[in-house]
């Protein structure tokens, strides 16, 4: 049998619930009209996904295996749609059992399961005829308790009457031996036909009406349509009904129901979970308020296995099939009737990603599924959960506040209020939360000393959001619901409490979540499977994967992500470590040529040192090392006590100090004297790096006996006659090593492609270059006239109003950015068809932003080491749909 994988390459995006095999009719596009309203369920039926639903194809699929499925019939979403405006056929095939005394179940059969809808409604056909008889096979107390369900069921979910009324009559129907069941239904009745003016039914054709049009009009009444809105179904979305004979659970004898998971939820390993409760029906087993049994034999109490073991070994026999069938691990819903086995549903296993990868890598192992598909049934994004400390699905803490999630992860830690706090906590060996309004490059030491960073202001690629994903810290910007004052070192909350320094909190950088004290956390872990999974992509994609590293350290994490090279080396954050700042700032502050080649030249041997051990880590791989971009006046001190210590340090007047830092001061530093213009204007700083970049190459080969190629990146450019200045200083400075060392050298020159002109005049730009890179936070930032860092705090108003479909910086705008992007793609190959190119932006860590690169025909995307395997599943799941394409 030929089975199609409905999470097919087009689709693979779609959460791991949808990803079932459904048999080729699944997919059939065919007018309803095709189909009978009403289709009897078999082995042979025709059910199609599009017209029955999900729930009615997977029971013909387990009917197909010979697996022991109730009697049913699956009712099409027109069908349904009639059932709402009251339409009824004269005769249906359903009539002929009711008639005959058996008893049906309704339930929903949307398309996606995900979508949800009205609650299961079971053993319709039970009246006061067929309670007598169940008295005479049950006994009184049995049949009345049955009779009783179905009448409360009925009435709340059908007639929606109030099911606290309901309570109330079993409240007071309470005995100390339990429910008094026949008082119970007494007053039920009683109180059904007060409501409603009309006794209870007692037709069953009437009663099965009454709940199909009931579900119908649930379905589509305002709190439905919301309801499947808030689980991304389209607003016109069908609905199929599958009605089936019960199965009572209920007799004398072995009978029960009960839930089954044949694979751990959290690892994907091989385990036998589930709860069944005898004497029950439906989904009882669940409700936790009553004593189900084990599946398996467990010492912690009785079990399936002990009381029925022929019952338990048809369920394992059965969950092999089902895996088999769906070429997935299953969970099933069961029946033991008199000891028989019934499977009344079929769902993909529950699993978090850790075992979505693990169950996907073992049915490849068995043979059921190709690597292809194995690839296309993870979402890229989910693998966050992987690679970050998660919050315990267990844990309740308590939410105190919300901003915007722009790291993902999580930690726990005491509030921290700068920088040297943080450092001093971590020597301490004691978690810390820095918390800022908004952080700065002073804040680098306390950034990597912190377990999360927490700021009052910001956006998705605001200093704090950046850095912390480069270090794979938790990050939570925007949270203007609460108050920072540093001087005071206290958060005020908006009920008006305060927090102190000290106090622990648990930031959640995936949702934006804050909450008291310390939640548990489930640490993040790289097993067997996940590198298996992770190889397999490697396999298939044919864009590169780079990593945005600063430091040694961040280019050993990015090794351990699986990098291809390095595709951004900001060389400013070099110079953040303070004996290196100081260095820096006599260079600001040098008067005269010579000071400022003074302090290049002990600037020199310190970045020299960075590329060697860059280089050398990176083993022959490429590296991609961008100039000096940030305007000078990051690199001095902006608050009086640091200008005065400043002055002290150097020996000079603190006027000279803040008259410098005037001198500097720009309206928009973002927008003034940085990146290639700072290159221009004081060339000395990019010829000291180009050498230094040189020299560190020329030490590798004589280290390897190997030749490298470094890139070297020129930020921030708009016209190609900038270009055509750096490079002629950076040629001179290769002539100059080259005649010291005698050893020829190689470098590439590119461009880091920021800014609205650059991409429209990307063709002359390409000239003077060999690749181009895509700085895609500025690139947004200048394209939408929006600042990054203050966008935070009204974007999440604008994504809800829908202005912006998403947060243009964390997910790239392909209609107004990309468009962009695809015109400097072609305008720079179009005289230099093996021009480079490259993203370098955040977005080179959105799975969707990396899709549109591959489909673009980008060399490379460059991300955050956390973000390197996110970027190499996304890409691999490009890569299959162009395969798909090309077919």
């Amino acid at each position: 049998m030929i089975f199609i994988l409905l999470c097919s390459i087009d689709t693979q995006m779609r959460s791991l619930s949808q990803c079932v095999a459904y048999p080729p009719e699944a997919q059939m596009d065919g007018t309803q009209e095709t189909y009978p309203d009403c289709v009897a369920l078999s082995a042979t039926a025709e059910v199609p996904v599009s017209v029955y639903g999900a729930r009615a194809a997977a029971a013909v699929e387990l009917l197909r295996a010979n697996l022991p499925i109730p009697n049913g019939w699956a009712f099409a979403a027109d069908t349904v749609r009639k059932f709402g405006r009251g339409e009824f056929p004269e005769s249906w095939p359903v009539s002929t059992a009711l008639k005959n005394g058996v008893m049906v179940s309704l339930r929903v059969s949307p398309i996606n399961r995900d979508w949800g809808g009205p609650e299961t409604l079971l053993n319709i056909g039970m009246n006061a005829a067929r309670h007598k008889d169940l008295i005479d096979t049950l006994g009184q107390e049995a049949a009345d308790a049955f009779y009783l369900r179905f009448v409360q069921g009925f009435a709340i979910n059908v007639a929606r009457l109030d099911a606290e009324d309901f309570d109330a009559i079993l409240d007071r129907s309470k005995t100390d031996a339990g429910t008094d069941s026949a008082t119970a239904l007494a007053h039920s009745l009683a109180y059904y036909e007060s409501e409603m003016d009309m006794p209870f039914p007692q037709d069953p054709e009437d009663q099965l009406r009454q709940a199909l049009r009931s579900m119908a009009n649930a379905w589509n009444g305002a709190s439905g349509r919301i309801l499947r809105a808030a689980r991304g179904a389209p607003a016109d979305a069908g609905l199929g009904l599958l009605v089936q004979e019960m199965v009572l659970g209920i007799g004398k004898g072995e009978f029960g129901s009960g839930i089954a998971q044949f694979v751990s939820p959290t690892t994907g390993t091989v385990n036998l979970s589930g709860r069944y409760l005898g004497q029950s029906q439906g989904r009882d087993a669940m409700d936790t308020t009553k004593t189900a049994q084990y599946l398996a034999q467990d010492k912690r109490g009785p079990s399936l296995e002990e009381a029925c073991p022929e019952s338990f070994m048809l369920l394992q026999r059965y969950g092999a099939q089902v895996r088999e069938i769906y070429r997935d691990e299953m969970q099933v819903e069961f029946t033991v009737e008199d000891g028989q086995v019934w499977l009344l549903d079929a769902t993909p296993a529950e699993r978090n990603v850790r075992a979505a990868i693990a169950i996907a890598v073992n049915l490849v192992e068995l043979g059921l599924i190709s690597r292809d598909q194995a690839l296309a049934r993870v979402a890229p994004r989910n693998l966050s959960e992987v690679l970050h400390a998660q919050i315990d699905p267990k844990a309740a803490p308590k939410q105190l506040a919300m901003g915007i999630g722009a790291s993902p992860g999580a930690a726990s830690g005491k509030i921290v209020f700068s920088s040297p706090a943080a450092v001093a906590a971590q020597a301490r060996g004691e978690a810390s939360i820095l918390v800022r309004v908004e952080t700065s490059p002073d804040d680098i030491r306390g950034m990597h000393s912190a377990n999360a960073i927490l700021t009052e202001r910001g956006g998705i690629n605001s200093h704090a959001a950046v850095v912390a994903r480069t270090l794979g810290l938790p990050c939570v910007v925007s949270a203007e619901d609460i108050s920072v004052d540093k001087r005071s070192k206290t958060i005020t909350l908006p009920d008006g409490q305060t927090l102190k320094e000290g106090t622990v909190i648990t930031l959640d950088g995936s949702t934006g979540q804050i909450f008291w004290g310390a939640a548990g956390l489930v640490e993040p872990k790289f097993d067997g499977p996940f590198r298996q999974f992770l190889a397999w992509a490697d396999e298939v994609r044919e864009m590169g994967v780079r990593c945005n590293a600063d430091t040694p350290q961040d280019v050993r994490m990015a090794l351990a992500f699986g990098s291809d090279g390095i595709g951004l080396v900001r060389t400013e954050h070099m110079f953040y470590d303070p004996g290196r700042l100081t260095v820096m700032r006599e260079l600001i502050f040098a008067d005269k040529a010579e000071d400022r080649i003074d302090a290049l030249n002990l600037l020199l041997p310190m970045q020299r040192g960075d590329f060697q051990e860059i280089f050398a880590l990176m083993n022959g791989a490429q590296v991609c090392i961008r100039l000096l971009d940030p305007p000078l006046h990051e690199f001095l001190p902006t608050t009086r006590a640091q200008q005065k210590a400043l002055a002290d340090a150097m020996g000079i007047p603190s006027s000279k100090v803040s008259a410098r830092i005037e001198e500097l001061s720009e309206f928009n530093p973002m927008l003034g004297m940085r990146g290639v213009r700072l290159g221009i204007t004081v060339p000395e700083i990019y010829d000291m790096q180009a050498r230094a970049i040189f020299e560190a190459a020329l030490e590798f080969t004589n280290a390897t006996g190997r030749s490298i190629t470094p890139e070297i990146m020129v930020p921030l450019v708009s016209a190609n006659h900038e270009v055509e200045l750096v490079k002629s200083r950076i040629d001179a400075i290769a002539s100059a090593v080259q005649s010291e060392r005698g050893v020829a050298l190689d470098y590439k020159l590119g461009v880091m492609v920021e800014t609205p002109r650059a991409a429209l005049r990307a063709r002359d730009i390409a000239r003077s270059c060999e690749f181009m890179s895509f700085g895609t936070n500025d690139l947004t930032q200048m394209t939408y006239g929006l600042s990054r860092d203050d966008a935070g705090r009204f974007m999440r108003e604008y994504v809800n109003l829908n202005v912006f479909p998403e947060d243009p910086f964390r997910s790239l705008d392909v209609d107004g950015v990309g468009e962009l992007l695809l015109m400097a793609a072609e305008r720079g190959r179009a005289d230099k068809p093996d021009l480079l190119l490259g993203l370098c932006g955040e977005h080179g860590g959105d799975p969707e932003s990396v899709k549109f690169c591959a489909e673009a025909g980008f060399d490379y995307v460059s991300c955050s080491p956390f973000s390197t395997p996110i970027a190499r599943l996304a890409a691999a799941q490009a890569q299959l749909l162009k395969n798909v394409a090309k077919k």
